[in-house]
């Protein structure tokens, strides 16, 4: 095998496979997606000098942090979450039957953590227990976790403190004014304090940790493959979307670009999200053969779980109206949060946000509240073999009387809170004569129901039938293929996922065999 990687293409490697003959691969691994989790597996998988590393990233790759653009460093700014910004898929959903929505994906590398609110919680411990996957319990990820970070605020046995991702809370010149209040508010209703959201401690009121330093969005292309685009065995290319994953037989032998180029590898890896992963298996013929059929895809591989039976959480935003100044402009806006108990679950099944900034000048403040452990199901439907068609992406959100009803229990928590008289001049933006009456209170929120973006599950890891990766995210039926990204998730956990996100790639890392001889750099 070559050291690094060859500088010119074989005349072969840019025809369709031969199922009569294999040619060499020109890379080790492809890694689709230079997002969240694809950049860390990258960067790890190449600190084994044999290995060669390809990154195909579907958006811009910038090589410096210079390199992206001000809204998308300036980690206050959600500009870039717009529909019609450059950086944001926009990928069109229907949140309930009716109800049109768009959802914002990062198009460049980092991702959607190039885009997001620097929101950088775990999942708590009790969602690894629900899930009951060997090899993924809270004390087996906990090692990925603390490699990933580098806190600033806490040390010990929980946190880590050489990883690549800076992580601390609001405070000094960095703490909105509201932020104080809404804690005190929280414990005027008897929600108990949560020091440290990222200790696996229970439920309660607390700062929120953020992937952000003085005012910088650190994304995880930043400083997972930014410092590292040296290696001789990593090359990252942008701008260039994936069609489909090429098949021989039932082995993955490399992939076919929307621009008709075949590139081969010994192994593939699908990162490009929990919404383009399971597309990008259904557009290469796995998953459920009557709708691959239906689409005019031909079957490869017949895998009912690609697309379906993934979560994520619903929400509304509840505005309110406060005399307080506005934070400091390198303040982020999402600065702490309420995780507390419907009455259904200890572990905490809905949250209440606090946006201390607002979302336009001069606008209101909001208060989101979210459902973080829906009933409710999605779906992912491929819609024709030419990867230009978006898939159908649909939630299903509220659909049980029982989701219905927690989640009118955050959103009166909510006005609660705001009721304390503990906000400064603070007023709720919904009347009592709605939060009263369930009725109305269901049509408010139909009419204002959004969602938090942390769909999980659309390629659900696990052993049974419905399932779509096996323990190490290895393609059930396909030799050579894994999805590492929150897919394989077998729900959205109970915090949103962005730390989640790059902890599955860190566990990754190490189900892929080591060659004699390396050994793995530390960060």
């Amino acid at each position: 095998m070559k050291s690094a990687r060859s500088s010119t293409r074989s005349a072969t490697s840019c025809i369709l496979p031969d199922v009569g003959r294999t040619p060499v691969p020109e890379y080790d691994v492809i890694v689709v997606g230079a997002g969240s989790a694809g950049s860390v597996l990258a960067a790890r998988l190449t600190e084994q000098p044999g290995r060669r590393v390809l990154v195909l990233e579907a958006g811009p790759a910038p090589r410096t942090v210079a390199g992206y653009p001000p809204e998308a460093r300036h980690a206050p700014s959600l500009a870039a979450t717009d529909p019609a910004h450059p950086l944001n898929w926009a990928v069109p959903v229907e949140l309930r039957r009716g109800h049109r929505h768009t959802v914002p994906r990062g198009r460049i590398a980092g991702g959607s953590s190039a885009i997001n609110g620097t929101y950088f919680v775990r999942a708590t411990p009790a969602d690894f227990g629900d899930w009951a996957v060997s090899g993924w319990s809270y004390d087996d990820v906990l090692p990925c976790y603390r490699r990933l970070e580098h806190d600033l605020d806490f040390g010990g046995p929980v946190h880590g403190d050489r990883g690549p991702i800076r992580v601390r809370r609001p405070a000094g010149h960095l703490c909105s004014p509201l932020t104080g209040p809404f804690l005190a508010a929280a414990a005027e209703l008897g929600i108990a304090a949560e020091r440290d959201k990222n200790a696996g401690g229970p439920p309660g009121a607390g700062l929120i940790p953020s992937n952000a330093v003085e005012g910088l969005r650190v994304n995880a292309a930043m400083v997972y493959l930014l410092p590292n685009l040296h290696r001789p065995n990593l090359e990252l290319r942008g701008d260039t979307p994936v069609a489909r994953v090429v098949l021989d037989d039932d082995r993955a032998v490399g992939v076919e670009t929307t621009a008709g180029e075949v590139i081969r590898a010994g192994e593939v890896v699908l990162a490009a999200g929990a919404v383009n992963s399971p597309h990008l298996l259904l557009l290469s013929g796995i998953g459920p053969a009557d709708e691959l059929r239906a689409a005019g895809i031909p079957v490869r591989h017949d895998r009912p779980g690609v697309g379906k039976n993934w979560s994520d959480h619903p929400g509304v935003f509840v505005p309110f109206h406060s005399g307080v100044p506005q934070p400091h402009p390198d303040a982020v806006g999402c600065q702490a949060s309420i995780n507390a108990d419907s009455g259904a679950d200890p572990a905490g099944d809905v949250e209440i946000l606090l946006f201390a900034r607002p979302f336009v000048p001069g606008g209101a403040l909001h208060l989101m509240c979210g459902l973080q452990r829906p009933e409710s199901r999605g779906s992912i439907t491929v819609q024709s073999p030419d990867p230009s068609v978006r898939p159908r992406v649909e939630y299903r959100y509220l659909e049980t009387e029982a989701d219905r009803r927690r989640l009118r229990h955050a959103i009166r928590t909510a006005a609660d809170l705001l009721r304390t008289g503990v906000f400064p001049g603070g007023r709720a933006g919904i009347g009592g004569d709605v939060l009263g009456v369930d009725r109305r209170l269901d049509g408010w929120i139909a009419a204002n129901l959004t969602t938090a973006v942390h769909l999980c599950g659309s390629a659900a890891m696990g052993r049974g039938p419905d399932t779509v990766v096996d323990p190490q995210l290895r393609v059930h039926g396909i030799a050579g293929l894994r999805v590492v990204d929150t897919s394989v998730l077998p729900t959205a956990p109970r915090r949103g996922p962005a730390a989640t996100a790059l902890m599955i790639a860190e566990r990754a890392a190490t189900f892929f065999r080591s060659r004699p001889g390396t050994r793995t750099a530390a960060y």
